[in-house]
C-alpha cells in the first residue's frame, strides 16, 4: 500500500495546480485567463516572461503531476512556483492564513509549505506505480533504491 502514497499526493495536488493554472490559462473558474494574469503579474512587478513561466508551471505542472507524466519534473516546476510564492509574497504576512479576513492582511505561507512539501516529496519518490511514468518505463535512480 506503502507505493499508492505518491498517487494519492499526486491527485490532490496536481488537482489543485490544475484549477488554478486554468484559471490564469484559460480564465475558468473566474480567472483572469493568460493575458489578464500576465498583465496583473506585471503590474505587481514580475517580468512577463516570469508570469508567464508560473502559468505554464501551474497549468502544465498541475497535468502531469495528475497523470503521473514527466512527474518529477513538473512536480520541480510547482515546488519553484511555490518556493517563489512563499518569499516573494506570503512570508510578510507571517504563517497563517487570513481566516477572519482581516482588512489589509494577505495570506500567509502555510498552504504554499504545504504544496511545496507535497511537490518536494514527489521529486523524490517519483510518481509511483500508478502512472504514466511507469507505463513508459521511466528510468530508476539511485533514490529509488530506498
Amino acid at each position: 500500500m506503502a507505493r499508492l502514497g505518491p498517487f494519492v499526493i499526486r491527485l490532490a495536488l496536481g488537482v489543485i495546480f490544475f484549477a488554478h493554472g486554468a484559471q490564469k490559462m484559460l480564465g475558468w473558474w473566474g480567472g483572469a485567463g493568460f493575458s489578464g494574469t500576465v498583465e496583473a503579474f506585471t503590474k505587481q512587478g514580475m517580468p512577463a516572461p516570469m508570469a508567464m513561466l508560473v502559468i505554464a508551471a501551474e497549468f502544465f505542472g498541475g497535468l502531469g503531476v495528475f497523470f503521473g507524466c514527466l512527474t518529477r519534473l513538473a512536480a520541480f516546476g510547482i515546488a519553484a512556483v511555490m518556493t517563489g510564492a512563499i518569499f516573494l509574497v506570503h512570508i510578510q504576512n507571517g504563517f497563517f492564513l487570513n481566516w477572519f479576513n482581516v482588512p489589509g492582511k494577505g495570506h500567509g505561507f502555510e498552504c504554499n509549505l504545504g504544496y511545496l512539501a507535497m511537490a518536494a516529496s514527489l521529486m523524490l519518490t517519483g510518481a509511483g506505480p500508478v502512472s504514466i511514468d511507469a507505463l513508459r518505463g521511466g528510468k530508476r535512480t539511485d533514490l529509488d533504491a530506498g
